[in-house]
């Protein structure tokens, strides 16, 4: 049995969990905002109103098949993730790293300088916020997905070089230096 799919997902107070089980869509609303998604026919969904948690479950002749395990617990994940993302939210932190290198939030766009002639936009998706502090760009918003999908875009402008060490990195990120060249030895 799948692991992760067995789990129950608890719901915080504040949070509102609505199942649709005729076209398979879970909608969560909480107070950072609201998202859905459409699941697996494989897997179905059911909310347990005495305990206050939803529960995600597969037939029991389809547990010995691995692809159906993979899926109950990825719907588990995905709904879970959900909700926390309706009540905490989530977080991403890069930093720019160059001599004279910036980057600038200005209205729906992010204005990155980063060693090119000209300063490169990004348009922010809806339902992410931007801040930029000196050299730091923090990415958050209430969908996992979008926030680690924009953070990427944003890193892959200029993606650290393994020399200088120049380039547009996570915090939490270590860059493997090199060397470089080295003469009259």
């Amino acid at each position: 049995m799948s692991r992760i799919g067995k789990k129950p997902i608890g719901v915080p107070a504040g949070v509102r969990v609505t199942i649709d089980p005729q076209i398979r869509a879970v909608a969560v609303e909480g107070p950072r905002g609201k998202l859905s998604m459409v699941h697996r026919p494989e897997v179905s969904v059911t909310w347990d109103e005495q305990e206050n948690r939803i529960i995600c479950s597969i037939a029991p002749e389809q547990t010995r098949i691995g692809q159906m395990r993979a899926y109950w617990g990825l719907t588990r994940a995905l709904i879970a993730n959900m909700i926390r993302g309706v009540t905490d939210g989530y977080t991403r932190k890069l930093e720019v790293v160059g001599v004279g290198w910036g980057a600038k939030a200005a209205g729906g766009s992010l204005r990155l300088s980063v060693g090119f002639t000209n300063p490169v936009d990004l348009s922010v998706p809806e339902g992410i916020e931007i801040t930029v502090e000196r050299n730091v760009i923090l990415v958050a918003g209430c969908d996992k997905q979008m926030v680690g999908q924009f953070a990427a875009r944003v890193r892959a402008v200029r993606r650290p070089e393994p020399y200088n060490g120049k380039g547009i990195k996570y915090t939490d990120e270590v860059v493997l230096r090199k060397q470089g060249k080295v003469f009259g030895t």
